[in-house]
């Protein structure tokens, strides 16, 4: 027999119900505006911090001079164009299995900061390129993939808008989000699957790293800095895609009125 006190009760919460425990707008709001402000400086504080200790106090690189700096932005970056992407998946599974009301709104404000941060991956990669390989670029595997990554988010941004009905475009984002995930393998294991000219991975969650600690903790700064300055402004974002909705569902709730017609 069930226990009638909730207490003592062994039966789990229904996934809906603490899947979408923030999805009113007022809690959701009141919750991102209490984070947000830490969250922003905290992630401008250890950027500037890791950037400075890679550029300015970090070793040269015996083989690559002081090009190999360029990596305090680039990987970073890269890292976070996977990861964007990956989230942007992840929307797409709450959007389309439990219908989570804030899924697709946080779909649609990634896409533009996966792609800038996609951008300034492919950008710093040739400029680090052209004195190693001694060209701006190469179709090489992993630049290959991460040039199709760009083109994905740049297609499910304009997925997104490309429709009257928002509803539409948001279930065509999703989809292309959960279809385009299959590059993220690629992007990840292409030096290991082909010949490429971009050197193998040197930082390994399992395993020891083939980096120096003088790079790699300054690079690992770099990149906890990074990751919150790309959660910074997903969530101002978001904050702002939120409130505008509200907004806009008050003001046509008033004209509705006005016009004497149905809520």
């Amino acid at each position: 027999m069930q226990s009638l006190n909730p207490a003592l009760s062994t039966t789990p919460p229904k996934p809906s119900r603490s899947l979408h425990r923030f999805a009113n707008p007022g809690r959701f709001l009141r919750l991102s505006g209490r984070v947000l402000p830490p969250l922003a400086v905290a992630g401008g504080v250890v950027t500037v911090a890791g950037l400075a200790w890679g550029l300015f106090f970090s070793p040269a690189d015996w083989q690559q001079g002081d090009a190999v700096r360029i990596m305090y932005v680039h990987v970073p970056a890269a890292w976070l164009a996977s990861m964007g992407y990956a989230g942007l998946a992840l929307c797409a599974l709450f959007s389309i299995i439990w219908r989570h009301p804030l899924a697709d709104l946080a779909a649609m404000e990634i896409g533009p900061i996966g792609a800038a941060f996609t951008a300034v991956c492919l950008i710093t990669g040739s400029l680090w390129g052209k004195p190693m390989w001694g060209a701006w670029w190469v179709w090489d595997a992993r630049l290959t993939s991460v040039l199709v990554l760009f083109f994905l988010y740049l297609g499910h941004i304009a997925l997104v808008r490309a429709f009257d009905n928002q509803e539409r475009g948001f279930r065509a984002a999703a989809i292309l989000a959960l279809v385009g995930a299959v590059n993220l393998p690629i992007i990840k294991f292409s030096v290991d699957w082909w010949n490429t000219l971009h050197q193998p991975d040197t930082i390994h969650l399992f395993g020891q790293s083939t980096m120096s600690g003088s790079m790699l903790h300054p690079l690992l700064v770099c990149a906890l800095g990074f990751t919150l300055l790309f959660a910074a402004l997903v969530l101002a974002r978001l904050r702002a895609a939120v409130m505008e909705r509200r907004i806009r569902s008050l003001l046509m709730a008033r004209v509705q009125r006005a016009e004497g017609l149905p809520a």
